[in-house]
């Protein structure tokens, strides 16, 4: 699924569960990405969930949820969208555990009547592998969805169309193949999708805020709020009935997202195998990583593993990043589908939250050095050519320096600057490259160095991040 200046006093006084393992300085830093995105951006609120050392240590909200809610609540369920995939695709899970069917098996051994449903297996539905056409790749409501729809519905609309590709030749995102899914754990599990999930996943994890979606609408609820390009922020009308289904159905707390999180990190609730499974990233026939699994995408987040999914739904964004090794996760939730300010959050509390990453040995160790040396040197214009080739000398001429004194001394001293990702040899020389943090900006550096700890640079490139 994929401005407005916010009243002073609700981003001053935002209601907060205890960070009882925050330092002042980290929730000073969370209270600041967030409340500066949510000014700058025009979103009305947001609520996030922190989770650190296995254990939730920040549930807060900021500005207003909705006309008939002046100020969030970290108790407020916030549509997650696609977060709900991963949901989905355990309940999969936990029918295959009992027996009751294979994620090998196709999809016509349960639906009859979809496109290439004797060659579509359950994992390709939820790998996004199946070749199924996206009923909505849209980031807007289109016509039909202001009426009430079925699953099968969708389904006779979309799933019963030509195949875009062969099953497994490639990797699309389809909310239609997730329709599938879910009829399929209804026929199965001979119960509703939502009731299953309540019973098997939500009660046993306390997670009692979720609800459907559809029925999370009202005065009670966050509204969603849309801006068409940069006019004033509008409240969106929500999709008709049945539009997000096992696609996306689902709205909780930012604190119950966290929850679940934490389910993945200490492998409970399912068996450590089928969390296992969800993170196992599917290939393609032709051995190409998708870097996806069956309903969370895999990757690295500055060096660190990462399960991560995003949401988008009518006027809502949601994004969630779990780093098992660190046993840290990070929830954002937010109630407008403009803008990128859902990221920005989530990037700027990981940021917050994380211990820095670590060199990987003490070579690396070295070169971060040498490049914090080379850093501050350009910022004073006192560059130390001892560290430099021939050639980064000759690219470092007069203007060069003088350029980069007058752009970078201004913006102070950087809060830290860490290395991303490792090394890599490129043109005999060892590539890496670095990240230079400040309260309000990112800027990259991009080096060449040569082999050895000893080694000074071929390259010292300085970058916005944009």
């Amino acid at each position: 699924m994929r401005t407005l200046t916010l009243v002073a006093a609700l981003l001053a006084t935002p209601a907060a569960a205890t960070a009882q393992d925050l330092t002042p300085a980290e929730a000073g830093r969370i209270d600041a990405v967030v409340t500066e995105t949510l000014a700058k951006s025009g979103v009305p609120s947001a609520s996030i969930a922190v989770v650190r050392g296995g254990r939730i240590v920040l549930a807060k909200a900021y500005g207003k949820a909705s006309e008939t809610i002046p100020v969030a609540t970290p108790a407020l369920p916030y549509q997650i969208a696609s977060n709900s995939k991963q949901f989905t695709a355990a309940a999969l899970l936990l029918l295959e555990d009992e027996g009751k069917l294979s994620l090998d098996d196709h999809v016509s051994k349960y639906l009859p009547g979809i496109s290439g449903g004797g060659t579509i297996t359950l994992r390709q539905l939820l790998a996004h592998t199946s070749g199924l056409q996206d009923y909505w790749p849209h980031d807007y409501s289109f016509v039909a969805m202001a009426k009430p729809v079925t699953p099968g519905g969708i389904i006779d609309r979309w799933a019963k169309k030509p195949l875009d590709f062969a099953p497994g030749t490639q990797w699309q995102y389809s909310n239609t193949g997730y329709v599938v899914a879910g009829q399929i754990v209804e026929k199965v599990s001979g119960r509703p999708l939502f009731d299953f999930l309540k019973t098997r996943i939500f009660a046993p994890l306390g997670m009692t805020s979720v609800v459907d979606q559809d029925k999370a609408i009202g005065p009670a609820f966050p509204q969603g709020y849309k801006r068409f390009a940069l006019g004033p922020v509008r409240v969106d009308t929500p999709a008709a009935s049945g539009w997000l289904y096992a696609a996306g159905e689902l709205s909780m707390s930012a604190t119950d997202l966290a929850r679940w999180n934490i389910a993945r990190m200490n492998r409970t609730l399912l068996p450590a195998d089928d969390w296992a499974a969800q993170e196992s990233t599917e290939k393609l026939v032709d051995g190409k990583d998708t870097n996806y699994g069956l309903g969370v995408f895999v990757g690295d987040f500055d060096g660190r593993r990462m399960i991560e999914h995003s949401g988008e739904s009518v006027g809502f964004l949601s994004e969630n990043m779990v780093f098992p090794d660190q046993k840290t996760s990070v929830t954002v939730l937010t109630n407008s589908w403009f803008g990128n300010a859902v990221n920005t959050i989530a990037m700027g509390v990981a940021r917050a939250v994380l211990p820095p990453a670590q060199a990987a040995d003490a070579e690396e160790a070295a070169w971060l050095t040498k490049a914090t040396t080379v850093f501050d040197g350009l910022v004073a214009g006192t560059l130390d050519r001892r560290l430099l080739t021939d050639n980064a000398n000759y690219y470092f001429d007069a203007t060069a320096l003088a350029d980069y004194k007058s752009s970078l001394a201004p913006l102070g001293k950087p809060v830290r600057i860490v290395q991303r990702g490792g090394a890599s040899p490129r043109g005999g020389f060892v590539a890496r490259r670095y990240r230079v943090e400040y309260g309000d900006r990112l800027l990259a550096i991009s080096t060449f160095g040569e082999p050895g700890a000893n080694g000074r640079f071929e390259q010292f490139l300085v970058t916005a991040v944009q």
